[in-house]
C-alpha cells in the first residue's frame, strides 16, 4: 500500500520513517514470531531503537534530542507496531514522560533527566492505574505525605509497562487527600527505584509479550520534595490529562500498525491462495473484506493524523485524540479478525503472525483509558464546545 508515503513531512522526517521501516522489515519481521511466543525481551531491538534515536523523538535539541512533529511520531509508532506492537509499547510511556518534563518540568528536572532520556540510557514510564481503580484516576489511594523535606509514598499501582527496566517513573498520587475537588490534591512525582519501591512479578497477558507489565508498590518510599513535577503540588491531574493526549495518539498509532500488518498479510495471502481456479481475492466475499479493511484503516490514520496536527498547532485535542484512539483501536480489532477469516485455518495457527495481531489488538481497546471512557470524553467535549 501507499500508506507509507508522507509527502507533507520534511525530508529528514521521511528519512527517519524509512529507516524505521527498513529496520522492521530487515531485523524484526523475520524473527518476531519466535521471540513473541517465547515471551523474550527484545533487548537487541531496544538497542537498535536507541541508535536510530527513537527515545529522543520528544526531547528538545538543547537536551540532546531530535524532536519530530507529532504526525511523524505517529508514522514512526505505526511502523514499529507493524513489526511488533511491543516495540511501540517499549517507547510509548517514555515519550509521554518526555513531553511532561518538557512542558511542565523545572529547569533542574529537565537538566537531570532529559539528556539521558534522549539517548535511551534512561527510560521512563508512567504509573497511573491502581488495583480496583481502573479508569477512575481521581479515586486513587496512593498518597505522598510530607515528612520534613521529603515525601513518604504509600500505595500501589498496576499494569505498569516497562516497570522493571524504566529508571524513571512519573507517579500520579495524592499529595493532599482532603482537597476538594479531588483533582486539586493530585501531583506527579518523578521517582527512581530505591528502598521502599517494589516491583511485582510480570503480569501474565494475552498478548503484548516481551515487554514486562507489573504491579509496583510503595511502602514508606522516600522521595525528595523537589520531585514534584513543575515544583508545585496539586497540578498533577491536569498535567497528566495533557500527557494523555500524547498517550492516546500513540495508542491509536499502535493500533494502526497492528491493523496495517494484518491487512498486508491478508492481502498477500489472498493473492497467493487459490480456490476454484482463481486467487481468493477475486471472490467477492474476500475482495469486499479487503476493501473494507483498507478503507477503515485509511480513515483511522487520517483521524489520528488530524489529532496529531492539532497537537502540534497547540490546540486542545483531548476529544480528537480520544476519537482517534477509539476508532483506530476498534478498527485494528476488526481488521485482525477479518485477516484471520481470510487466512482460514492458517489464521488460527501459531505458525502465522495473524493470531498475534488478534491477541495484541485488544490492548489498544482497553489501554490508555478504555474505549468506553473515550466516549465519555468525546461526549463531554461535544457539549462543552457546543458541537464539532
Amino acid at each position: 500500500m501507499d500508506s507509507h508515503v508522507n509527502f507533507d513531512l520534511p525530508e529528514e522526517e521521511q528519512l527517519l520513517i524509512q529507516t524505521v521501516r527498513d529496520f522492521i522489515d530487515r531485523d524484526v519481521k523475520p524473527v518476531v514470531n519466535e521471540m513473541e511466543h517465547q515471551n523474550e525481551y527484545p533487548e537487541k531491538f531496544i538497542e537498535q531503537m536507541k541508535e536510530i534515536g527513537i527515545y529522543g523523538l520528544a526531547v528538545p535539541e538543547e537536551f540532546g534530542g531530535a524532536p519530530v512533529s507529532m504526525p511523524c511520531y505517529v508514522r514512526v509508532t505505526e511502523e514499529l507496531s507493524r513489526g511488533w506492537m511491543s516495540l511501540a509499547g517499549a517507547m510509548g510511556g517514555h515519550t509521554v514522560v518526555a513531553k511532561l518534563l518538557t512542558t511542565f518540568g523545572t529547569a533542574e528536572q529537565k537538566a537531570t533527566y532529559l539528556p539521558r532520556m534522549a539517548t535511551g540510557e534512561l527510560r521512563a514510564t508512567m504509573a497511573l492505574t491502581e488495583p480496583g481503580g481502573g479508569s477512575d484516576l481521581q479515586a486513587m489511594r496512593t498518597h505522598a505525605r510530607l515528612d520534613g523535606h521529603d515525601y513518604l509514598v504509600n500505595g500501589s499501582k498496576t499494569w505498569i509497562s516497562n516497570a522493571r527496566r524504566s529508571g524513571l517513573i512519573a507517579l500520579l498520587c495524592k499529595t493532599d487527600p482532603q482537597a476538594t475537588p479531588k483533582h486539586k490534591g493530585i501531583s506527579i512525582l518523578l521517582v527512581e527505584h530505591g528502598p521502599g519501591l517494589a516491583v511485582s512479578r510480570d503480569l501474565p497477558k494475552l498478548g503484548y509479550k516481551g515487554v514486562e507489565t507489573c504491579e509496583i508498590s510503595f511502602d514508606n518510599f522516600r522521595v525528595p520534595s523537589s520531585a514534584v513535577l513543575g515544583g508545585v503540588e496539586g497540578h498533577g491531574f491536569a498535567q497528566m490529562m495533557k500527557g494523555l493526549e500524547t498517550g492516546r495518539i500513540q495508542v491509536a498509532s499502535r493500533a494502526l500498525g497492528v491493523g496495517r500488518a494484518a491487512l498486508e498479510d491478508a492481502l498477500r495471502y489472498a493473492q497467493d491462495r487459490q480456490s476454484f481456479g482463481k486467487p481468493i481475492w477475486k471472490h467477492q466475499a474476500i475482495g469486499h473484506q479487503l476493501a473494507d479493511m483498507a478503507t477503515k484503516l485509511t480513515a483511522a490514520r487520517q483521524l489520528t493524523l488530524f489529532a496529531a496536527s492539532r497537537f502540534d498547532a497547540g490546540l486542545r485535542c483531548d476529544m480528537e485524540a480520544g476519537m482517534a484512539k477509539l476508532f483506530a483501536s476498534e478498527t485494528a480489532m476488526e481488521v485482525a479478525l477479518s485477516a484471520l477469516r481470510i487466512h482460514g485455518g492458517y489464521g488460527y495457527s501459531t505458525e502465522y503472525d495473524i493470531e498475534r495481531y488478534f491477541r495484541d489488538a485488544p490492548l489498544m481497546i482497553v489501554g490508555e483509558g478504555t474505549n468506553e471512557i473515550q466516549k465519555n470524553v468525546i461526549a463531554a467535549q461535544l457539549v462543552q464546545r457546543g458541537g464539532m
